[in-house]
């Protein structure tokens, strides 16, 4: 069965469309040497060129309904999806190797200066300080209950015994305010 003419592969593949098993096992027979040997070209280890044949004709007899002999041959069908499943297969892998080296040198151990980001940190610290001295006391008060105490606006609202619209405002102005003092956009 392995020089069958093309036509009868057609033909089995059509009857295989409908169901019939003897005419996949035979298909199967005619083309498997074929399709293992392209995707083992492309893929060259032999345990991933077996699966991957294995995936070509489960899909082969999945989708056989989407045959048509009027527009190619069943050889070419399965090849074609040979080819196609072989590259997926070398880009999947490719991606994984890339994904690995990604996270490879994103766990690498990074120089860390504590002086430099102890100093950086005060120093922000500081400028945050002066910028809080800007502000109103009713302002101050709300952002420190909501960021340094975090609390919610209603419960900042409740703590201060002031309406809620009227804690969102001081909020809402001291952050504007505390923006432009430390030449935060956006």
């Amino acid at each position: 069965m392995e020089d069958a003419p093309a036509a009868e592969l057609d033909a089995l593949l059509v009857r295989t469309a409908q169901g019939d098993q003897q005419a996949f096992s035979l298909f199967y027979d005619a083309t498997a040497s074929r399709v293992l040997g392209l995707i083992r070209r492309l893929l060259v280890d032999t345990a991933q060129s077996e699966e991957v044949a294995q995936e070509v004709f489960l899909e082969a007899w999945q989708s056989a309904a989407r045959f048509d002999p009027n527009k190619g041959r069943a050889q070419t069908w399965i090849l074609t999806m040979a080819h196609r499943r072989a590259v997926d297969r070398i880009r999947a892998s490719q991606a994984s190797r890339d994904r690995d080296a990604v996270v490879g040198m994103r766990d690498l151990p990074t120089a860390y200066d504590q002086v430099a980001e102890t100093v950086e940190v005060r120093v922000e610290h500081e400028r945050v300080e002066v910028a809080m001295r800007t502000l109103s006391e009713p302002q101050r008060q709300a952002i420190t209950l909501a960021y340094y105490g975090g609390l919610s606006q209603s419960e900042v609202a409740a703590q201060l015994g002031i309406p809620l619209g009227t804690a969102k405002t001081r909020l809402r102005d001291a952050m504007i305010r505390l923006r432009e003092e430390l030449g935060v956009t956006t």
